[in-house]
């Protein structure tokens, strides 16, 4: 009778000692992890940002290769993982809409109060007072923000590509998803065979994504040390002391609101703290040091996936809050709206604050593959509550920076959100619940061995 225990596995080979330095380094260099490698290149891009700023500038190039790399995972990989996720996962189209109605609920939840926190901090702190309006502001500055018009209009058509692959091409994530969305309620209306071959190509085409995204992430600290040493070059030291008051209201509000709002959601549903901060650590770094969402995606939605979020929840929740869970920029467009009152010397009523918090809510969704949206947005606002123009033109000077903070808010909260709507839809697992199932499977296994060995 043939055994079905499995042979032992071998032992891991012993390192030979050796005072070789290049073999010590080699070594101390396969033991750093990659997410420590990126806080190093973060340094040591901030230091030459700052002793070197004309070498920094010309490093923008590589900033960008990186950048392009993963724009050019995430059509492919989001189409695969939402078209997978809701059509891959049974024929129950209920639940396809109860997550997006607590997708939804959540997100407004959770930006409204980040609406709230920003105007109670810049109303406080006031940034804006005693901050003098630039005298040479170049009327270019700002032009090419009022070339998009700002409507619910608009907004609405945005939803709805005019052809795939255009959406695609200009990786518009709110347009892939409503495609990916229509084309698995499709597949889930198909019976018979064409769908158990899309949905097992389109598995197959996410699981090769994801090894791509590996592949890519091996770039990851020299495109995000090159980024940041270009951000720093280009705004120089200088103007975080002009505009330091604003964008350490920002800062101090974004912490203040992560404190006040994410953290008590963490501990009412009682997430496993370390294991989510360890999920997220690496996306937001990235996302942190590129000002860029796209850039975080992939890494998150894998991190996410391990963290035990289910695949079909990440796929459509993250994406979709992309578009309309941006925490930390609707934060940053009420502080920004009101410091361009307080600059100009205007005694803005609290009631049309309110109200321009109103208008920023509802166009500030669905805009987030616009090019500079916030300052878009913060074009709108300012021109349609006749505020001073020239204070975008001061907010230029800094949004780099600023940007830096919002983006790894918004990121941090679209990963927490998957774990709210996963809670919901109580099918979040720990690490803990797969440790206990893999045991109570070999224990199974266990079992039915002892019974076979009995019968013989």
């Amino acid at each position: 009778m043939h055994s079905n225990i499995p042979p032992a596995p071998e032992a891991p080979r012993e390192l030979k000692p050796t005072k070789n330095p290049l073999v010590l380094a080699w070594r101390f260099i396969r033991r750093v992890n990659l997410t420590i490698w990126i806080i190093i290149s973060m340094v040591i891009g901030i230091l030459l940002g700052w002793l070197q700023p004309e070498f920094a500038k010309e490093l923008k190039p590589i900033s960008n290769i990186f950048l392009y790399m993963i724009k050019c995972l995430i059509v492919p990989l989001i189409f695969s993982t939402l078209a997978v996720g809701i059509a891959g996962h049974g024929d129950d189209m209920k639940q396809i809409g109860r997550l997006a109605i607590k997708s939804l609920v959540y997100f407004e939840v959770v930006t409204t109060l980040a609406l709230i926190i920003g105007l109670i901090m810049v109303n406080l702190l006031k940034p804006g007072v005693g901050v003098s309006l630039p005298a040479d502001t170049k009327p270019d500055a700002t032009k090419g923000l009022q070339n998009y018009t700002i409507s619910w209009q608009s907004e609405l058509e945005h939803i709805i590509p005019q052809s795939f692959f255009q959406a695609a091409v200009n990786n518009e994530v709110l347009q892939i998803v409503f495609c990916s969305i229509m084309f698995a309620v499709a597949m889930m209306k198909t019976p018979g065979k064409s769908k158990v071959v899309m949905i097992d190509w389109l598995q197959s085409l996410s699981d090769i994504m994801f090894k791509v995204t590996e592949l890519v992430m091996n770039f990851a600290p020299i495109g995000i040390g090159c980024s940041i040493a270009y951000t720093i070059g280009q705004s120089g030291i200088g103007v975080l002391v002009d505009l330091g008051k604003l964008m350490g209201t920002l800062y101090l509000s974004l912490v203040i609101f992560m404190l006040i709002v994410f953290l008590p959601i963490i501990l009412i549903l009682r997430v496993p703290f370390k294991g989510l901060l360890k999920a997220i650590a690496h996306p937001a770094l990235i996302a942190f040091s590129t000002s860029s969402s796209e850039a975080a995606l992939p890494r998150a939605m894998k991190n996410m996936e391990a963290y035990g979020v289910p695949n079909k929840i990440i796929a459509f929740v993250m994406p979709t809050g992309y578009s309309f869970n941006l925490d930390g920029t609707t934060l940053y467009l009420a502080i920004a709206s009101v410091f361009a009152a307080q600059v100009g010397g205007i005694n803005m009523p609290f009631s049309t604050q309110i109200v321009m918090m109103l208008t920023l809510m509802l166009t500030s969704k669905g805009v987030a593959a616009v090019p500079r949206a916030s300052l878009v947005i913060l074009s709108g606002a300012v021109k349609s509550f006749n505020l001073p123009e020239a204070s975008i033109a001061l907010i230029l000077g800094i949004d780099a920076l600023m940007d830096m903070g919002r983006t790894t808010v918004n990121l941090i909260g679209n990963c927490i959100a998957t774990v709210v709507v996963a809670k919901w839809e109580r099918e979040f697992r720990t690490q803990e619940y797969f440790e206990q199932e893999n045991r109570d499977v070999q224990s199974v296994e266990l079992g039915e061995s002892e019974k076979i060995e009995k019968q013989y």
